[in-house]
């Protein structure tokens, strides 16, 4: 009798959930067998079942290999020689990111325990050299549609969930490509080993075009002294903990190290006598570097050594609210969500703009080099200054549209030399409301017939408006659509309520009502009275003459 073939149950916990896979003994080879995730409802014992009734169909002969998604005949005869170990990607995988625990910072493990969260359901079971070109574009199709499935379900409200009951989200095409960056750093591992041909996950082509990132930025000094001054305020009362907070900004601000940096940050590093800090604690070579202390930020940083009870070298120089260190979560939990809301409520009552949405410590880094380039620093300067290796590619990225007229020069120029900068009062800039599309959307149908695409609808709009959109009304929104656009889809809803514009439209198209042409037309005839009224002449009165 045949020896019974024995295979195994693969658990991996990877950041998505924990992963079952098989190996097993199967007509001369040891194919590997994706399952799935505990999420999805694979536990041991559903594995093990599984396991068992594979091996049971292996020894009567009758177990048939799944079908991969492609299979696709390799285009080297290297790649084909039978004598060359047959090794699957899942497997391969799993190992290669195994292998670097504790040889890379934590965070950099739990991305690519993500990106394998992704990528091994749909490469899990295949051999290394099938995986070409076609297959990647293919994952990055399949990954397009799941994002989209993932939607539907949110719209439906009834939105998949994880194993912790997490709702899944879809994935931006930012979020794609950074598991296309996690195949192709697990194909570059297997070319090293001479598994593969070519890494094929390299190269343009191979991820989804993103669509480019609204800056985020403090815009003025007024900007930069109401969060100042918010945080200073902040520490002062006696009923918010901690009293770091005016220190810990101006340093992202003035200084631009990133959040681990100034985490790390110790008493040691800091040169108060020479006006310098020195950044030991970096991702990269370039980021070893000193930074030269701005007069603003050196009264700063002395005035919260002197109030520090552990000044001593090897203490770190931000704590949190417990004593302990600093990390990027609690540095944006416990000081910057809050020193941003009071900012907020500071530049409102002097009537400015509020700061700007989305900002974060990696943004007043920005800040930083924006700054640096509005004083007049030279491009080499500000790239040393940031930790950069390229000065194209710190122009490119940090270079914003900071306002660099002479009277806002003398005004940052103030705030570095620590002199008090009197915020100018300025008028919030009035914003459209979303009735004030209603017409133009009904003209813009009639002027098409009736009825048309949206965006056309929509770009129309846009144009008539023009004129009237004030900054508000063009900031873009998270989405990366600007905030005109919401309204005016917001019109659209409230037109098809009132019976204006028809509800059951083609999907994509807006089409007007008989009763919203009736409304147009009655609001033209309104406009046209009263044109003709003030058009026409007032007549004198008659004054009686007396007999």
């Amino acid at each position: 009798m045949a020896a019974k073939a024995r295979g195994e149950v693969i658990e991996t916990d990877l950041k998505g959930g924990r992963s079952f896979a098989l190996r097993f003994p199967a007509y001369g080879e040891r194919p590997y067998i994706t399952l799935g995730f505990d999420h999805e409802g694979w536990t041991p014992q559903s594995a093990q079942e599984k396991l068992d009734d594979i091996l049971a169909e292996v020894q009567l002969g009758i177990w048939i290999p799944p079908k991969k998604k492609r299979r696709r005949q390799p285009d080297t005869d290297a790649a084909t020689d039978p004598r060359d170990e047959v090794v699957y990607f899942g497997p391969f995988a799993i190992g290669v990111v195994k292998s670097r625990k504790g040889q890379v910072s934590d965070n950099t493990t739990a991305a690519e325990e993500w990106a394998l969260a992704h990528l091994l359901p749909f490469f899990g079971d295949w051999e290394l050299r099938e995986i070409d070109v076609t297959g990647v574009d293919d994952y990055r199709e399949f990954k397009v549609r799941e994002s989209e499935a993932r939607a539907r379900a949110i719209e439906r409200r009834k939105p998949q969930r994880n194993d912790r009951n997490q709702v899944l989200k879809p994935l931006s095409p930012g979020s794609i490509n950074k598991t296309i960056d996690g195949l192709q750093f697990i194909l570059g591992a297997a070319l090293e080993k001479k598994l593969v041909a070519e890494n094929v996950a390299v190269g343009r082509k191979r991820r989804m075009k993103e669509p480019p990132k609204r800056p985020v930025h403090l815009d003025t000094a007024g900007q930069i002294e109401a969060l100042l001054e918010a945080a200073a305020a902040m520490d002062r009362d006696p009923l918010m903990r901690g009293t770091e907070r005016q220190a810990i900004l101006a340093t992202l601000i003035f200084a631009g190290p990133r959040a681990h940096e100034l985490c790390n940050l110790l008493w040691r590093d800091v040169d108060l006598a020479n006006g310098r800090i020195f950044v030991g604690r970096s991702k990269t070579q370039a980021g070893l570097r000193e930074i030269p202390i701005l007069p603003i930020l050196h009264d700063v940083l002395a005035s919260h050594k002197a109030a520090m009870y552990r000044g001593r070298p090897d203490d770190h120089v931000f704590l949190n609210i417990k004593g302990g260190a600093l990390n990027k979560d609690t540095l944006r939990s416990g000081v910057l969500v809050a020193a941003f809301e009071r900012a907020d409520e500071l530049l409102r009552s002097r009537g400015q703009i509020p700061l700007p949405v989305g900002l974060t410590a990696h943004k007043l880094r920005h800040t930083f080099a924006s700054l640096l380039i509005a004083l007049g620093e030279d491009p080499a300067s500000v790239m040393r200054q940031l930790g950069h290796t390229d000065a194209a590619f710190t122009l490119e990225v940090y270079t914003h549209m900071m306002n660099r007229e002479p009277e806002e020069r003398n005004r940052l120029k103030a705030l570095v030399k620590g002199e008090r900068v009197v915020a100018q009062l300025a008028p919030m800039p009035e914003q459209l409301e979303s009735n004030d599309y209603e017409l133009p959307i009904m003209c813009a149908l009639i002027d098409r017939g009736g009825a048309a695409p949206c965006r056309e609808i929509i770009a129309a709009v846009g144009e008539a408006m023009a004129a009237r959109h004030s900054t508000v009304d063009t900031e873009a929104l998270p989405s990366g659509a600007p905030r005109w656009e919401a309204r005016v889809r917001k019109a659209r809803s409230r037109l098809v309520e009132r019976g204006w514009v028809k509800a059951e439209s083609a999907r994509g198209q807006w089409e007007i009502s008989k009763a919203g042409r009736a409304k147009v037309r009655r609001d033209e005839q309104k406009a046209n009275r009263g044109r003709r009224l003030r058009s026409q002449p007032v007549a004198e009165p008659e004054l009686a003459v007396a007999a």
